[in-house]
């Protein structure tokens, strides 16, 4: 076949068709399973990773991560977003996009490996000179996948974009566990993204056969650029308002505070990632093609929001109240500081999850620059919250910015919304009743757990104490408030899986 006859599907024009609704809510359940064995394998690493490493180790690449996580932001610069959202695209258009990319991978590889001694100097660690040059090539490894993987999103074709993530990260993994217990210390956390981002360039080329043309800056390219550069002043801003803590932290408190705040919040940030960043390509994906049809947007938007929000609650609310044992069991007694914090990370994640949704209509309506002006708003209420919370140490911080977080969730939907006719009450109506019961599930099980379980062990009190969160939470959201459908639409997507593994079997 004709390389182009091959990724024609790449090319084809982004519009409704037939189905949309329960492909996009197959590709969801599909694609948030598949970040779900991705954490798991996450997690597992970082179990063993954290019994043989020290806080002090994890600490130092926090610092590191922290400094330069803005990197995928910056490289991808906001044009895979553009890639998936437009009506039509071309080739040529696409190529122009992905030399973009690599040369800005190339700029950003070369200041952070000519940067590593300042950053070592700044914060007093010598050997963060060494990390920074190690981590400069993951730059140009992302250039390399970003538009590929663009393309799948706007092909929908979301099963493969899993299968090469769960594949990068069992490998990254595995060679982080082998380099920690050969005694490669801190080495052994730096090598898992080296390795995973290589990998990620292998397996989005290999699915994907499109291979880029020469750059040609059409009116086209131009004004994919301005939509992207939108994106990215609101990612840019956010990741800063976000890694603000650990970078506060790292330098006022040292690296062993920051070291127990950037376990928890990696436990943390592992759930909210498993529904968040799926769910955020496949709805921009989905609401994109009904771009030119307000109501029939608004309308798929409220239905998605509802149905996240009503099983993100229970999630978030049994993690919190677990989070102290969760710790200890994970990671060891060594790592119980971290317990507290998590548990307050875990009550912010009900509110965050929500939050995080604002992108899937900024992008959808293509008004990314409405997305922008959102997160500098937020970035200054984050580093205010950041100023108010430090002099209280990291629990300080950690408060501050889940304070923060309920009180924007709600404005920040509004916001994003108001293009196509998205009021207060109809985020209220698609987030309230679940973020009540979530809140109200998370008193109760403290209450019961405080009460009555403090004599079992720890394995078993997890499993009893999540049970207890998520009957109150059900208690509440249908009881109270009468909700089931997300019930049984979920029943009736059990149903759809288990039919195809029948065909399959048969």
């Amino acid at each position: 076949m004709h390389r182009n006859e091959r990724t024609d599907q790449y090319f084809a024009d982004n519009k409704p068709y037939s189905g949309l609704g329960r492909r996009s809510l197959h590709s969801g359940v599909a694609f948030i399973a598949a970040r779900g064995l991705n954490i798991f394998v996450q997690l597992a690493s970082t179990i063993v990773l954290a019994r043989l490493l020290g806080p002090h180790d994890f600490g130092l690449v926090a610092m590191m991560l922290a400094l330069i996580g803005f990197a995928p932001l910056f490289v991808d610069l906001g044009m895979s977003e553009a890639s998936a959202q437009r009506s039509s695209i071309s080739r040529a258009e696409v190529s122009t996009l992905f030399w973009l990319n690599v040369l800005i991978g190339v700029v950003l590889a070369v200041v952070l490996a000519a940067s590593g001694r300042w950053i070592a100097r700044a914060f007093g660690e010598p050997s963060l000179a060494g990390m920074a040059l190690a981590l400069s090539v993951t730059f140009l490894m992302m250039a390399l996948s970003t538009q590929h993987y663009a393309l799948m999103r706007r092909a929908m074709q979301f099963r493969r974009i899993a299968m090469i993530d769960i594949s990068a990260n069992i490998i990254g993994s595995a060679a982080s566990v082998g380099l920690a217990l050969s005694g490669w210390g801190y080495w052994a956390l730096i090598a898992k993204p080296i390795i995973t981002s290589a990998l990620t360039v292998v397996g989005a080329w290999t699915a994907c056969r499109w291979i880029p043309g020469r750059p040609r800056l059409t009116p086209m390219v131009k004004e994919l650029l301005r939509f992207g550069l939108g994106v990215t002043g609101f990612t840019m801003t956010d990741y800063f308002a976000r890694s603000a803590d650990r970078i506060a932290m790292g330098y006022f408190l040292g690296a062993g505070p920051l070291g127990y705040f950037q376990n928890a919040f990696t436990i943390y940030n592992n759930l909210l990632s498993i529904l968040s960043e799926p769910l955020h390509n496949i709805a921009v994906s989905g609401l994109s093609k009904l771009q030119h049809s307000a109501a029939e947007l608004k309308r798929s938007w409220e239905g998605a929001l509802s149905l996240l929000c009503y099983f993100s609650g229970p999630a978030f609310a049994a993690l919190a109240v677990s989070a102290h044992d969760i710790v200890i069991v994970l990671l060891g007694e060594k790592w119980s500081p971290a317990g507290p914090l998590l548990c307050i990370l875990a009550i912010r994640g009900i509110a965050d999850c929500i939050e995080r949704t604002l992108g899937w209509v900024h992008v959808a309506v293509g008004r990314p620059d409405r997305w922008m002006r959102w997160g500098i708003f937020s970035a200054i209420c984050q580093l205010v919250a950041l100023a108010a919370g430090l002099p209280f140490g990291v629990v300080g911080v950690t408060i501050a910015y889940t304070v923060t977080m309920f009180v924007l969730f709600v404005p920040a939907l509004v916001y994003a919304g108001r293009p196509v006719g998205i009021s207060v009450g109809d985020v209220l109506r698609a987030t309230a009743p679940q973020t009540i019961a979530a809140l109200v599930a998370v008193a109760v099980a403290f209450s019961i757990q405080e009460a009555f379980l403090q004599e079992l062990p720890r394995l078993l009190r997890i499993p009893v104490a999540s049970v207890i969160c998520v009957t109150a939470y059900l208690t509440v959201v249908v009881g109270v408030f009468r909700i089931t459908r997300p019930l049984q639409l979920a029943w009736s997507l059990l149903r759809d899986f288990g039919i195809v593994r029948l065909q399959v079997n048969s």
